[in-house]
């Protein structure tokens, strides 16, 4: 069997797989507004599901976009997502990429609590001053514990992509935050993952 390859250069391997996605969507119309993150996510992932899986709330991108140019933050749940994201992009309008995981004084609490670290994460985010677009890709207890904080008042995100990937609270987790009042971006079912959460946000980045 011969394999046939495409002559393409490394600095147009991006924007050829962009039109391969485009060819590939066929009719499908996408939101103008949307179609750059559904597309870097199936950029990311090889995954067309993700055109019905992403839900987004009212005016979610003006609002994320409107946010990042006023210095907001991002907050990841794993050093994956955060190393992902273009931080030399948004550090340009004063923002910047936190990611909490690792902290010893996270997992200390984590261990005394009996909680996970990726919870805990959510509640050490709160003491962030600055606006904070808060990035989970892959712990649905982040998702479980920011909504618990969200709704007892003692953080309000900008916006919370919910991403987490797997089998156990997976999906309950990302309708809890589709039902907390806060912009969302969503990807409904199983399917996620810390390379999504940071497409995601590299999509809004790139769209300013």
């Amino acid at each position: 069997m011969e394999h046939r390859f495409e002559n393409v250069l490394p600095e147009e391997i991006e924007k050829r797989s962009f039109e391969i996605i485009t060819e590939e969507l066929g009719d499908i119309q996408l939101d103008m507004e949307k179609a750059p993150i559904i597309k870097r996510v199936i950029h990311t992932s090889a995954d067309f599901d993700y055109v019905h899986n992403l839900c987004f709330s009212d005016n979610v991108v003006q609002i994320a976009l409107s946010a990042i140019k006023n210095g907001a933050s991002i907050l990841t749940d794993t050093k994956m997502a955060s190393v992902g994201i273009n931080a030399g992009k948004l550090g340009a309008y004063g923002g910047k990429v936190y990611c909490f995981i690792s902290d010893q004084d996270v997992a200390q609490e984590a261990k005394e609590k009996g909680s996970t670290r990726a919870a805990v994460c959510m509640e050490k985010a709160s003491t962030i001053p600055e606006p904070l677009i808060i990035a989970v890709g892959n712990a649905p207890t982040a998702l479980i514990r920011l909504d618990q904080l969200i709704r007892s008042g003692q953080i309000k995100p900008v916006l919370v992509i919910g991403v987490p990937v797997g089998f156990v609270n997976v999906v309950q987790s990302k309708e809890l935050i589709m039902l907390s009042g806060v912009p969302y971006i969503v990807a409904r079912g199983r399917k996620g993952g810390s390379n999504v959460a940071a497409a995601i946000c590299n999509a809004l980045l790139y769209s300013l």
